[in-house]
């Protein structure tokens, strides 16, 4: 039996009550919002002692399968990234890995964690999953309890039962989802514990529950993988097999109905930041109270969480408010109404706001572009693209472009015409022509794009070749 763990880190989710920081097009968990590191590079440093845990297995969506891969190898991982064809919630997502991980070990053990939880206390976290280790190994399905601070009813609970392993595991009593605040109450007063969403479990094991209790999504999942082909680095799932798959949790798909369940009192301080105020209940507080990231002043208010990007954000004698500040939106919202952020959002998609899913900055394999302005006909963006990142050939059909370097030296190819653009020289970009931008230095290029036209929409590229596989 297999010693190591290999961990799964699911980081496809959407985190809507998180907004305007969080959106669609980038959510929370590849963005610093406890620290320095995303919460995903947390969780892949989390797990990357190698006496412990081998090397991990993500799966995230296609738009992310980049930045994914980037943010890994700026914490010094080496994570197998797989592509999920389309969000089919946790029991598909984890199936699916438990395939793969069969695929290096048939007893293979799984960590399966939540690539946007914060976990506090790394030391506690591989204390526990040692601690339940022997039990996974034996069949059980070990999941983490968290001693409960308030009857939240945004979390599952778990009544511990009977010890059943030396280690410190004990069979599941009672594992319930989200109830409503009455029954939290009495939850937390009977001693329950919140179910952290974190698993340990042997991959064979979950396959055999899902063709029990859930058929459908295991012969999903061992089709779309057992069909998945690379696509450069990445393992792409199969997609009609994945599509198959019903759209289920794990809790629901398999822990409400196991017979397996085993859980861990987990010592470690825990949070699946599921809205601005559960950030304001870890991260550290000034002296009146308030947490505050980025650039803030504060006159006689107290309690309030404020994230403030690009930009100075003040507030005079309030209390108890959410104060986000973006490039493009602004978020004011009570402390005790921050889990209706996501209701907000839906309305704003409603409305077509672009604001509820992009950001200004939009990442891309090569870098990033930023919108900086826009009118009638014109439109102009700063562009970011990193050592030895190149843009796809491409030509547009409505719209051409004027590029000046701001920093750096940039290959530009018009046709036939290959070109270095440096620092404070321009070069223009006749509309309809075959063209391609590429930084072959070892350093970062930036240049301010201008683009005029009669539409300048970002489908109005038609693409010709791409090292990264996009046409």
């Amino acid at each position: 039996m297999s010693t190591v763990i290999v961990p799964v880190v699911l980081a496809g989710g959407a985190g809507t009550r998180l907004w305007p920081v969080s959106r669609d097009a980038l959510p929370k968990q590849f963005l610093p919002l406890a620290g320095p590191r995303s919460t995903y590079q947390e969780t892949l440093k989390r797990v990357a002692a190698p006496a412990v845990f081998g090397p991990p297995i993500v799966l995230t969506g296609s738009d992310f399968r980049f930045f994914a891969a980037q943010q890994a190898q700026e914490v010094g991982v080496s994570a197998q990234i797989v592509i999920e064809p389309m969000r089919r919630d946790s029991a598909a997502a984890l199936a699916a890995a438990a395939c793969v991980a069969r695929q290096r070990d048939p007893q293979a053990v799984m960590l399966a964690l939540a690539a946007d939880h914060i976990i506090l206390d790394d030391d506690a976290f591989r204390k526990a999953c040692l601690a339940g280790l022997e039990a996974a190994q034996a069949g059980h399905i070990v999941t983490f309890g968290i001693a409960p601070t308030a009857p939240k009813t945004s979390y599952g609970y778990i009544l511990a039962g009977k010890p059943i392993h030396s280690g410190g595991a004990f069979a599941v009593e009672r594992f319930v989802e989200k109830p409503d605040s009455a029954t939290a109450a009495r939850y937390v007063r009977d001693g329950y514990l919140w179910n952290s969403g974190n698993f340990l479990l042997r991959a064979d094991v979950l396959l055999d529950e899902l063709r029990q209790f859930e058929p459908a999504i295991a012969e999903a999942a061992e089709a779309a993988v057992a069909n998945a082909k690379l696509d450069l680095s990445f393992l792409r799932l199969d997609e009609a097999a994945f599509a198959r798959a019903p759209q289920k949790s794990l809790d629901y798909a398999v822990m409400e109905k196991t017979q397996r369940a085993a859980v861990v009192k987990g010592e470690f301080r825990w949070s699946d930041i599921g809205s601005w105020d559960a950030l304001f209940e870890l991260a550290p507080h000034d002296a009146d109270g308030n947490v505050v990231h980025g650039t803030a002043v504060t006159m006689d208010s107290s309690n309030c969480i404020i994230h403030s990007e690009d930009r100075l954000t003040t507030l005079i004698g309030v209390q108890d408010l959410v104060v986000v500040n973006t490039s493009d939106a602004a978020l004011i919202v009570p402390r005790s109404r921050a889990q209706n952020v996501r209701e907000l959002v839906e309305k704003l998609k409603q409305q077509d706001r672009p604001e509820a899913s992009v950001h200004r900055r939009v990442y891309r394999p090569w870098g990033y572009y930023q919108a900086i302005d826009a009118g009638e006909r014109f439109q102009v963006k700063r562009i970011l693209v990193t050592p030895n990142g190149m843009l796809s050939l491409q030509r547009h059909k409505h719209r051409a472009e004027h590029w000046v370097v701001v920093r750096g030296t940039a290959e530009v190819t018009i046709g036939d015409e290959v070109r270095q653009i440096k620092e404070n020289e321009s070069i223009y970009v006749p509309l309809g022509s075959m063209h391609r931008l590429a930084n072959r230095t070892d350093q970062p290029l930036e240049l301010i794009e201008v683009q005029t036209g009669s539409y300048l929409g970002e489908d109005d590229i038609e693409r010709f070749e791409d090292i990264y596989k996009r046409t």
